[in-house]
C-alpha cells in the first residue's frame, strides 16, 4: 500500500444487485415511506419506464419520458414543474445517465429521494455529481441530496441495450475508474474498487460485443459499471472529464462516445505524472501501455476514435481548449495550452495516443 495517511467518505448508498431484483422496486418505493413516485426515462426508454410504472401499480405517479443527454436546463425545469404537479414524493430514474441525471436535478430543486434503475454502464447512480446544460455551458457540482437513496442493478434490463452503446457506455466507465486512480483526493480503497473495475469491464466488453444475449457477460459489466462510478464517487474529476463536459456541454457530442475517445489521450497526457495509476492499470488491462492498450481495445470492438467523427469540426479545438484551460480541474499533470491542443488534435483526428515509452 502506497497510501499511508488518506480520507474515505463512505456514500449512503443502498444497493440490490442480481437478475430479476428489479422486482423489488415496489418495495424500494414503500421503504422510503413514498407513496408518489414519477419515473423517469428517455424517450427511447418509455416502453421500459411504462412496465416500471405498471408495477408500481397505485405508487406511479406517471412516466415523464424526457430525459436528453447532458440534462438542457428546459428539460429540467419541466421536470421539476411535473414533478410538483403531479404530487409526486419520490422519483424512480431508469435508464443511463441522463434520466439518473435528469432525476438528480429534480432532487436539487425539490429534495426528492431518487431510486436508480440503471440499464447502462454509466455509473452516474454512484455519485453526488449533478450535471445541467444551459447556453451551451455543462455547470456540474456535487451534492449530497442528488445521491440516490437505492440503486437496483439488474442484468436482465441491459440485454437490449444496442452493442455499440454498450461498449461506448463500458468505455465512459473505465474512464471514472482511470481518474479515480490519479485523484488528487483517492484512497486505497478507491484504488482496489477502481483498478477491479477496469479489468472486469476490458474482460466483459469483448464478450457482450460477441453477444449481447450473454447474461454472465453483462453481469460482469454492470458489476465492473457499479465498481467504477463508486469510485468516481469517492473522488475528484480530473482533465478527462473537463473535456467530455466542455466536448458535450458546447458541442453536443455524444456523451459515452466522447468518453469513449478522449479516455486513450488523457491517460496518456497523465501516465508519466501518475505511476501508480499506470501501473495499477498495466496490471488491470496486462499490458505495458495502458492507453495504447484502451485505444486498440476500442478499435477491436468498432467503438468510435476519433471526434471528427462524431461531428467536431476542426475550429472547434480552439474554443474547447480554452474553456479546459482557464478553467481545469485538479490533474496530475499540468493543464497546459500546448498539451491540450496536442491531445485535441489527436482525438479529433483519430490518430493514436503517444506511446508510454515516448
Amino acid at each position: 500500500m502506497a497510501q499511508t495517511s488518506f480520507t474515505y467518505d463512505a456514500l449512503p448508498m443502498r444497493v440490490l444487485f442480481g437478475s430479476g431484483v428489479v422486482a423489488s422496486l415496489p418495495g424500494e418505493v414503500a421503504r422510503l415511506g413514498a407513496r408518489r413516485a414519477l419515473v423517469l426515462c428517455s424517450p427511447e426508454q418509455r416502453p421500459t419506464g411504462e412496465t416500471i410504472a405498471d408495477a408500481l401499480g397505485e405508487r406511479s405517479a406517471g412516466v415523464l419520458a424526457e430525459a436528453r443527454m447532458h440534462v438542457p436546463i428546459e428539460i429540467a425545469q419541466r421536470a421539476r414543474a411535473r414533478a410538483a404537479d403531479l404530487g409526486a414524493d419520490c422519483c424512480v430514474a431508469v435508464g443511463g445517465g441522463s434520466a439518473i441525471g435528469l432525476g438528480k436535478a429534480i432532487a436539487l430543486e425539490h429534495g426528492l429521494p431518487v431510486i436508480a434503475v440503471p440499464t447502462t454502464y454509466a455509473g452516474s447512480e454512484m455519485t453526488t455529481v449533478w450535471g445541467l446544460t444551459e447556453d451551451g455551458r455543462k455547470r456540474t457540482g456535487k451534492d449530497p441530496r442528488v445521491l440516490p437513496a437505492s440503486v437496483l442493478y439488474d442484468p436482465d434490463l441491459t440485454l437490449g441495450l444496442p452493442i455499440a452503446m454498450s461498449v461506448t457506455s463500458g468505455f465512459n466507465a473505465v474512464a471514472h475508474a482511470v481518474e479515480a486512480l490519479y485523484a488528487p483526493d483517492r484512497s486505497p480503497v478507491v484504488s482496489l474498487m477502481a483498478e477491479e473495475g477496469v479489468r472486469s469491464m476490458a474482460g466483459a466488453l469483448p464478450a457482450v460485443f460477441a453477444d449481447g444475449g450473454d447474461l454472465g457477460a453483462r453481469t460482469k459489466a454492470l458489476y465492473a459499471s457499479w465498481l467504477c462510478g463508486a469510485s468516481l464517487g469517492a473522488t475528484t474529476m480530473s482533465l478527462h472529464h473537463k473535456l467530455c463536459h466542455a466536448l458535450g456541454g458546447t458541442l453536443d457530442l455524444p456523451h459515452a462516445a466522447t468518453h469513449t475517445v478522449v479516455l486513450p489521450h488523457a491517460l496518456a497526457y497523465n501516465q508519466p505524472a501518475a505511476p501508480e495509476a499506470a501501473g495499477a492499470l498495466a496490471r488491470a488491462l496486462d499490458t505495458d501501455d495502458p492507453a495504447r492498450r484502451l485505444w486498440e481495445l476500442a478499435g477491436s470492438l468498432d467503438a468510435p476514435r476519433s471526434l471528427r467523427g462524431l461531428g467536431m469540426s476542426e475550429s472547434d479545438i480552439e474554443p474547447i481548449r480554452e474553456q479546459v484551460v482557464n478553467a481545469p480541474y485538479a490533474n496530475p499533470a499540468p493543464v497546459t495550452r500546448d498539451g491540450v491542443t496536442r491531445l485535441l488534435r489527436a482525438a479529433w483526428s483519430g490518430e493514436p495516443p503517444p506511446s508510454r515509452s515516448a
